[in-house]
Order: structure tokens, then C-alpha cells, then sequence
């Protein structure tokens, strides 16, 4: 399949299963408008991030999950609040929906003393331990030692728990993910690698940087469950990382999710994106997942215009007392420079 032949089918897949498709008849109808509130958070949360990012207030890296929430909310929502998470450094989103708050993160993106990292790690590096919440990584792979290790000490010790590894497309050609894919496979570690398919790599598109352009079929080298999932249907990858939660769980077995998406913007905030056709980007953002997952509540008379607006007023208010929360709060004092560090 080329890169064109791809993309038509990504959005063929799209249109089939957003638009105004109907409802599972067994979905809660509070559950199903917490996964809009939850979506439309990241949008408006990362939204201010990259107005922040601007203003100066954020320093160092940024990369926003815009186009991307369903993914990260259908992933955050189909794990245990005590399985295990490690993400890449676009993790802002699935830091939110771990339970960290929307202030506490943005104080970390402030640098601020309040935030989840004590305003040490920044955008990259979200980190909190009592939710599990094993951090974001700004090295590429970098986390899926870290996490596959986690899933051999959870088997030694005979726990219940499943780890959780979140990665970008890009990372699927690099050595860690081989390495760590086939040592979970050798153990059998309960582990799920969830590739988040945004279709580039930084600037190079996914056919452009690996031989194999649908990347859940990598798997099949190490004979390792996978599956392919439409990434703007919160519903279908909250799904599929139930199964591969439980299969984890109850198998002692790793698989492997791909999420096909599409980020809206550049790879991180000061990325021009000019190397993407402005018409792809436009199509793309016709898929909206959150616009489309809209559609589909009010197709099914669980909202209206009405209600979605006053989900729409509570998170800009969620969203600027984050805000607020981290222009108030206190940079790091100097003597703690040496805080928190190995030597």
C-alpha cells in the first residue's frame, strides 16, 4: 500500500466509523459524554499550552496531542488505576486523564514547585508515582526498557497489574523496540505497546521511514498479538486496550495496539509544519474526532447544542484556573537546585 492508497484508506475508515454512526445500545450515557468532556479537555488544555508556549511561560520542548484525543482518552480509559503507564514526550493529554489535574500540570509546565514534577521535569518529563504514572520520556524509545523491565518485575513477583507503553510511529524502527518486543515476548510479560500512528515522524511520514507502513504488523516477527484500530473512535481504542489489558492480565501475554491518527499541527510547537500538504491537513481535520464523536451523541439524543456548549463553558474554566494555578505558584527556590538528583 503506498503513502496515498493509505491515507485514502485511513480517511475511508474515518468517515465509516465517526460521522453519525450510531451508538453501542450498551453504552452508559454518563460515561459516554465524560469521554467528550474528557476529549474536548485535552483540545483546550493543549490549546492554552501552545498560547503559553508564546507568552514565554513555558519553556524548553512542547508537543500537544491536538487531533489526537481520542486516542489518548480511549487508551487512559481502558487500563486499571493500578496498572502501570510510561509515555513518550507528548504526554500532556494522558497525564490529565491519569488523574493528575489540569492545574497541577500546568504548574509543570510553568516550571512551577506545584507541578507534578516539582517544576523539574517540564512538558517532557510528567511524573506521578502514586497514579502510576511512570513518566514521559524526551528520548525516543527511551521508555520501552523502562516499561518492559517494569512488566518482568511485576511477573517475577507474581502481581496482577499490566503495563502500559505509549509510543509514537517513529520509534517503531528504532532498536528498543525490537529489543523490548521480543524480550516480552520471550518472558511473557504483561505488557501493551500502544503506537499512536500520527502518520509522521517529526517531518517524515510513515512510509517514507519504515518498510512496513502498517506498524501493527511488526509484531507478527516476535508472534505477538496485535491490532489495528481507527484512532479518531474513542470507543473502538478504549476497546481494544481493554482486550490487550485483559489478555495481559490473564494470559501473562504482551500485544501490540496501532492507533492510526493525525495531529493537527507540527511535531512540537516551534515545528512550521511546512512539509505537509495544507490540503492533507484540511482533510485530516475534517475527521475531527472530537467534532465527529459530538455528532454521534447528539445523533443518539444524548445531548444537544445546549449541552455541549456548558461542557464547553466548564472546561475553558477547568482550563484557565490551571492557568491561574500555575502563574501563582512559586518557581523551585534556588538552595534545591541539587534536589532530587542521583549524585
Amino acid at each position: 500500500m503506498n503513502t496515498e492508497q493509505h491515507k485514502q484508506a485511513y480517511r475511508a475508515a474515518s468517515k465509516n466509523k465517526q460521522g453519525t454512526a450510531t451508538l453501542p445500545a450498551t453504552e452508559d450515557k454518563k460515561t459516554l459524554l465524560h469521554y467528550y468532556y474528557q476529549m474536548l479537555l485535552v483540545r483546550r488544555f493543549e490549546e492554552k499550552a501552545g498560547e503559553m508556549y508564546t507568552k514565554a511561560r513555558i519553556g524548553g520542548y512542547c508537543h500537544l496531542n491536538l487531533g489526537e484525543e481520542a486516542t489518548v482518552v480511549g487508551f487512559c480509559n481502558g487500563f486499571e488505576s493500578d496498572d502501570y503507564i510510561y509515555t513518550n514526550y507528548r504526554e500532556h493529554g494522558y497525564a490529565l486523564h491519569r488523574g493528575i489535574s489540569a492545574s497541577v500540570v500546568m504548574a509543570e509546565l510553568f516550571g512551577k514547585e506545584t507541578g507534578c514534577s516539582r517544576g523539574r521535569g517540564g512538558s517532557m518529563h510528567l511524573f506521578d508515582l502514586e497514579r502510576r504514572f511512570m513518566g514521559g520520556y524526551g528520548i525516543v524509545g527511551g521508555q520501552l526498557p523502562l516499561a518492559t523491565g517494569a512488566a518482568f518485575a511485576v511477573s517475577y513477583r507474581g502481581g496482577h497489574e499490566v503495563v502500559a507503553c505509549q509510543m509514537g510511529d517513529g520509534t517503531t524502527n528504532g532498536g528498543p523496540f525490537h529489543e523490548s518486543l521480543n524480550l516480552a515476548k520471550i518472558y511473557h510479560l504483561p505488557i501493551v505497546y500502544f503506537v499512536v500512528n500520527n502518520q509522521y515522524g517529526m517531518a517524515l511520514s510513515v512510509e517514507q521511514g519504515s518498510a512496513v507502513g502498517e506498524l501493527y504488523r511488526k509484531a507478527c516477527a516476535y508472534d505477538m498479538r496485535s491490532v489495528r484500530v481507527d484512532g479518531n473512535d474513542v470507543l473502538a481504542v478504549r476497546d481494544a486496550v481493554r482486550e490487550a489489558a485483559k489478555f495481559a492480565r490473564e494470559q501473562h501475554e504482551p500485544s501490540l495496539i496501532e492507533a492510526v491518527s493525525y495531529r493537527f499541527r507540527g511535531h512540537s510547537v516551534v515545528d512550521p509544519d511546512r512539509y505537509r500538504n495544507p490540503e492533507e491537513v484540511q482533510k485530516a481535520r475534517a475527521q475531527d474526532p472530537i467534532h465527529a464523536f459530538a455528532d454521534r451523541l447528539k445523533a443518539a439524543d444524548l445531548i444537544d447544542d445546549e449541552g455541549l456548549q456548558k461542557i464547553e463553558e466548564q472546561v475553558q474554566q477547568e482550563v484557565e484556573e490551571a492557568v491561574k494555578f500555575a502563574e501563582e505558584s512559586p518557581f523551585p527556590s534556588v538552595d534545591t537546585l541539587m534536589d532530587y538528583i542521583y549524585a
